[in-house]
């Protein structure tokens, strides 16, 4: 009861079942009718060339990187939601996915397309840098998928895209740490797939040969190497989009890559000699 002067008003006692349904409703993410997919590594390169497929091809898209100018050149002339990350940092992997999920409602796909490289020997390599590479290109990763598949799991559908490369599936010379990663991610890409079956969630490996990029020059170094030639980010993108509309657990780009890794299960011995003579 409140009383002001002579005049009296009541004021009704609150309905808690009105009051939980009205949290409810503040609390719901918000939905769209469009498939949902966070790429990260969005802010140049691949992710970006891959965010602007899926753009084109209607996804509603959750875009992170640690660079927002480029992030929003990437989400340029689209619905794209921007959000900034650096998956370096503490617990960045848990707060992307929960600050994805708050702002969409659900995530069908996500592509991890994050990463750094290193080039030189590895007997000068700065241990900070060796941390640095494995916790980026394998770690981040990792905790990132590990915190965005209880969604999907739980909804029964979505797939889980790792950009890896053909340094993981060969090795490469001076290039000791960053293949170790990818051969992770690879690795990880198969055992995963396998305790995902009948879940409805799929993974998909990506495997791109030298991609032209800004990735050899933030690594340090120039690609020097005559074959295999630099593909474009674009054809990467595209290749990725051909492997989640079809559901492939691998696709190579340029396919012909699968060569390399073949020789080296069959015939270790002449994948050596020829990986000596070649490089």
């Amino acid at each position: 009861m409140t009383t002001t002067g002579s005049d009296s008003t009541y004021d009704p006692p609150a309905d808690p079942a009105a009051s939980a349904a009205a949290a409810a409703v503040e609390q719901t993410p918000p939905r769209t009718d469009r498939r949902v997919a966070l790429v990260t590594g969005a802010s140049s390169g691949i992710g970006a060339a891959t965010a602007r497929r899926f753009a084109a091809g209607g996804w509603h898209l959750l875009l992170s990187g640690r660079d927002r100018r480029r992030l929003e050149e990437t989400a340029s002339g689209t619905s794209a939601v921007l959000l900034p990350a650096d998956l370096a940092a503490p617990d960045a992997a848990k707060m992307l996915a929960e600050a994805a999920l708050r702002e969409a409602g659900r995530i069908d796909l996500l592509v991890a397309g994050a990463g750094i490289g290193w080039a030189g020997p590895f007997m000068t390599m700065p241990h900070t840098d060796i941390d640095r590479v494995l916790f980026l290109d394998l770690n981040a990763t990792l905790h990132l998928v590990r915190e965005v598949l209880p969604a999907m799991v739980a909804a029964g559908s979505g797939r889980v895209v790792l950009v890896g490369s053909v340094a993981g599936a060969v090795g490469v010379r001076e290039e000791a740490v960053y293949s170790a990663a990818k051969a992770g991610l690879a690795a990880f890409a198969e055992a995963l797939r396998q305790e995902l079956r009948g879940t409805g969630v799929g993974v998909t490996l990506v495997v791109p040969g030298p991609v032209e990029t800004g990735f050899f020059a933030r690594r340090g170094r120039p690609y020097h190497r005559s074959h295999p030639r630099p593909t474009s980010a674009g054809r990467v993108a595209a290749a990725v989009w051909d492997a989640v509309s079809e559901s492939r657990d691998d696709t190579y780009i340029p396919s012909w890559l699968t060569l390399p890794s073949r020789v080296r299960a069959l015939t270790p011995g002449l994948y050596r000699k020829l990986l000596d003579r070649f490089g």
